[in-house]
């Protein structure tokens, strides 16, 4: 069983919320796959299909909440980094998030995005209150390359360029992607140094 030590009390995998983005992750997806592998535990949302940003912040909400077994770890991609920072700007419960590995974030406020996002502009750019690394590919066809480093620099997430790895997702071919997890371990262990 995979048990992350952070800040001194253990992570269980229950608390290593994979937040999915838009039309959630299929079963190829390597967030799918962490699951299955690691036990963590997926947020379903009410609707995947067309999202409201008020409603996934009030299901990530309750979720956390319902984490009474330690602190949280955020796994999120494409729609689901920028609900971590939306989420993060209201909620009174950010204390309880220790760390989020963000991959690929989607760019809602893009022409052909905001029409079927509306309610997810403008993207929250405070930086976040825990501490967090953001993956980033050159060629992902949902948020220019640019637009992630800046989504980076704004929520103070450490940057790491995946190269050409389309929307880091499952038509990237990463299958169970090792370096994405290990990304996660690193993250969480030097939490852990910290105090």
């Amino acid at each position: 069983m995979n048990v992350f030590h952070v800040k001194h009390a253990a992570v269980p995998p229950a608390n290593v919320l994979i937040l999915p983005g838009w039309q959630n992750s299929g079963p190829d997806h390597w967030q799918s796959r962490w699951e299955a592998l690691h036990g963590y535990r997926r947020v379903d949302q009410h609707d995947w299909t067309t999202p409201r940003r008020g409603d996934w912040i009030a299901r990530l909400e309750d979720v956390i909440l319902g984490c009474e077994d330690g602190p949280v770890v955020l796994v999120a991609h494409s729609l689901g980094c920028i609900l971590t920072a939306a989420w993060a700007q209201v909620s009174r419960s950010t204390a309880r998030v220790q760390a989020a590995l963000l991959v690929a974030p989607g760019d809602p406020e893009r022409d052909e995005l905001r029409s079927v996002l509306p309610s997810w502009s403008p993207i929250v750019r405070q930086p976040l209150p825990f501490p967090s690394v953001l993956v980033g590919s050159r060629n992902d066809p949902y948020c220019p390359f640019e637009r992630a480093q800046g989504m980076a620099s704004s929520w103070g997430s450490r940057f790491v360029d995946l190269g050409d790895a389309g929307h880091i997702n499952a038509e990237s071919g990463l299958g169970d992607w090792p370096q994405g997890h290990a990304l996660l371990t690193e993250l969480t262990e030097l939490i852990d140094r910290k105090d």
